[in-house]
């Protein structure tokens, strides 16, 4: 007998007991470590790798970290997903946002004020009794110095404002015009104004 395997056994009433010669099993098909009996009968090894069923996975090369591997629908991914570590930002507005980076995150990466507008909100810098982020105002206003003054009127308009060292003018008083009457040889009076 020129192949030692078996791939079928009939007994001599014509009865089938053993018949592998349509068998599809390969080693590449049979689980790494399992043996079995190919078509011809000679045994095998499985060297399929394959240890669960991946055809309803969902994942996808750009969902996979960048350099890793992964199996899905029986197919190897590589990972295309940037690694973004710990990313940082700051936001220097009121109405600032950040855009956080697509990728992967370590979970160590922070998002906050920006340094010189966390200088500004200082007590003194905010409403007495106005919370902003944590921080209760004192701010009461400023002293404020008002001047009164007394002017002149003249026949050309006048600014009158406050002088340097005051805020505002409290007051402002506007004298009489100074007229003079003067009797004349013409048996009349002479007015005289300013």
């Amino acid at each position: 007998m020129a192949n030692q395997y078996v791939s079928k056994v009939v007994l001599s009433s014509g009865e089938t007991l053993i018949d592998l010669t349509s068998d599809t099993l390969d080693a590449a098909h049979l689980l790494t470590g399992y043996t079995a009996h190919d078509k011809s009968g000679a045994p095998i090894t499985g060297t399929c790798d394959f240890d669960s069923n991946t055809g309803d996975d969902t994942a996808t090369a750009a969902e996979i970290l960048a350099g890793k591997t992964a199996h899905a629908r029986s197919t190897k991914l590589t990972g295309t997903m940037a690694n973004k570590g710990s990313v940082t930002g700051t936001i220097s507005s009121k109405s600032g946002t950040y855009t956080i980076p697509q990728g992967y995150h370590d979970g160590g990466g922070k998002v906050s004020i920006s340094t010189a507008e966390q200088a500004k909100i200082i007590a003194g810098n905010i409403k007495s009794g106005v919370e902003i982020l944590g921080v209760t105002g004192t701010y009461s206003g400023e002293e404020i110095t008002a001047q009164s003054k007394n002017v002149t009127p003249s026949f050309t308009a006048q600014t009158v404002q406050p002088d340097t060292g005051y805020d505002y003018l409290a007051a402002v008083t506007v004298n009489a015009i100074p007229v003079v009457y003067a009797d004349n040889a013409a048996g009349g009076q002479t007015v005289t104004i300013g």
